[in-house]
């Protein structure tokens, strides 16, 4: 009961420290706030988070290469032809990520938009409120974006990795508040999964908010069954504030203590 309590006391104290707006920068989440559509947020959601990995100034370049070419995303994918989206980001590369990769999963997400009339629709159509997590949804919802092309930008929620960019962008889109813009309906934060990474999986550590030491969904799952404990609504809402002191320039791990 003890190390509970204090458990509790450092995730709330870390929330109510970094939790701001102002720690979100340099973040790929920052460019949602330009969107106040969410028709448009959902697009560049998707976009932004499957880039996130590698060096955080290089991940904005690359979106913002992007942004450029694709000003007013829901309207722009309707408007264009296939060959005009790959004509158009026929030059992009990021790491391994070619501009033939974007296209297909710009392209993707027109079907898919054309079809159930946003990614919110598409994801809705494998939601049970019985299940446990989004992960059932999330398994549909992939598998449908993959229909006409396996899609090299998202990652396979059916198999043991923790799909950390996957359940950021349902973090982003699912909650809402004064970090993550939110866009979805129907769908409830109860059944986000902590996205994993090295900083997260260090400050679980820390917290011992997990006794598993592998980066893969389990563990991930049971980081947020921990979580669900201090918040049972909403386990997620730590995630943002966790992991800061591994992100922004100014923090370190020494906020949590010895």
């Amino acid at each position: 009961m003890r190390r509970r309590k204090t458990v509790e006391l450092t995730l709330n104290r870390i929330y109510g420290e970094y939790h701001k707006r102002e720690l979100v920068e340099p973040d790929p989440l920052q460019v949602l706030y330009r969107y106040p559509d969410p028709g448009d947020r959902e697009i560049i959601g998707l976009i932004s988070s499957s880039l996130a990995l590698g060096r955080v100034n290089s991940i904005l370049k690359s979106i913002k290469q992007i942004l450029q070419e694709l000003p007013s995303p829901r309207s722009d994918l309707f408007e264009w032809k296939e060959d005009d989206i790959r004509y158009r980001f026929r030059d992009f590369r990021y790491r391994f990520y070619s501009g033939e990769d974007l296209a297909d999963l710009l392209i993707s997400i027109k079907h898919a938009i054309e079809d159930q009339g946003s990614l919110n629709g598409l994801f809705l159509r494998g939601y049970k409120e019985k299940d446990e997590t989004v992960l059932p949804a999330l398994n549909v919802f992939i598998k449908e974006l993959n229909r006409e092309k396996r899609l090299k930008m998202l990652a396979d929620p059916s198999r043991n990795s923790a799909c950390k960019r996957l359940m950021l962008y349902m973090r982003w889109m699912i909650r809402k508040d004064s970090i993550d813009p939110g866009g979805w309906t129907g769908v409830s934060t109860s059944k986000l999964i902590i996205p994993l990474d090295t900083h997260m999986l260090k400050v679980a550590s820390l917290l011992k908010l997990t006794e598993r030491k592998d980066g893969g969904m389990k563990t991930a799952l049971d980081i947020t069954s921990t979580l669900r404990k201090y918040d049972s609504a909403d386990p997620v809402r730590f995630d943002f504030s966790l992991t800061r002191p591994g992100i922004h320039p100014a923090l370190d791990y020494s906020v949590f203590g010895d």
